[in-house]
């Protein structure tokens, strides 16, 4: 079943959305050589906890943190530990918060020092297949033409889109119907009306889109070792477009001003 939410819900789910953003902007600076990724986990913690919201992903089935840190080739669900970053990483972060009663859920691919070209191309690619989709998210549409204009853009600059994780809805719950593949054709799937909440959230691998669970029953990675980037927008659809609760540029700030 499929929850639609009000506008009043709407503003609740985007002060949720925006502390999953400025959570991100708040570890951006220590995402970088020889940091553990635990330390930022623990970074990012302190600061839901400091600004009125609760971790979403701790406990949440049983994971034990409040970030997913999938670096390389993991594609998500990475757990933090005592690993420290390498200079030409490429890392995963993917947090969600519970404020209010209503979820956030945002992820962003960083890059850790000098990265690769390819790792360059993948990035981006990744990030530009993300708001090609959100693009397709209006009134009338449907999930299939999201789903369509992810995989189109990936598979045409020679990436491949993972099949077994897939976007979706966002409310009370972290998980939420509809389910929003990063593949798809265009015209299929549930129809989309305002007051839908989603989360896009293309996961766009270098090599083959085969994938493998790890023994620690959580981190996915590229069954062909291959780097991974994953980049997630939560929104609502309303009669006026798209409306993105949460915010990049937030990060993206950081990031420019740490260069």
């Amino acid at each position: 079943m499929i929850f639609y939410k009000t506008a009043e819900e709407i503003e609740l789910l985007r002060q949720s959305n925006l502390l999953v953003s400025k959570t991100h902007a708040a570890i951006a600076p220590y995402i970088k050589e020889g940091a553990k990724t635990i330390e930022l986990d623990k970074i990012a913690e302190e600061f839901i906890r400091d600004n009125g919201g609760i971790p979403g992903f701790l406990d949440y089935n049983g994971f034990p943190n409040t970030l997913c840190v999938s670096i390389n080739d993991a594609v998500v669900h990475g757990i933090p530990d005592d690993y420290e970053l390498l200079n030409g990483d490429v890392v995963s972060i993917d947090c969600g918060v519970l404020m209010n009663d209503f979820y956030g859920d945002s992820a962003y691919t960083f890059p850790v020092g000098e990265i690769s070209i390819e790792k360059k191309k993948l990035l981006e690619v990744t990030k530009e297949s993300l708001f090609l989709g959100i693009e397709q998210a209006v009134i009338g549409n449907r999930i299939g033409d999201i789903g369509y204009a992810v995989q189109n853009h990936a598979e045409k600059n020679g990436f491949s889109v993972v099949r077994e994780l897939v976007g979706h809805g966002v409310g009370h719950n972290l998980h939420e119907q509809p389910e929003v593949p990063n593949y798809g054709r265009r015209g299929r799937g549930a129809k989309i009306k305002e007051g839908l909440v989603i989360a896009i959230e293309p996961m766009i691998n270098l090599g083959k889109k085969e994938v493998v669970q790890e023994e620690d029953g959580w981190t996915i990675k590229t069954k062909d070792g291959l780097p991974s980037a994953h980049f997630e927008h939560t929104m609502a659809i309303t009669k006026n477009g798209v409306d993105i609760l949460s915010d990049f540029s937030l990060i993206e700030e950081v990031l420019k001003n740490m260069k």
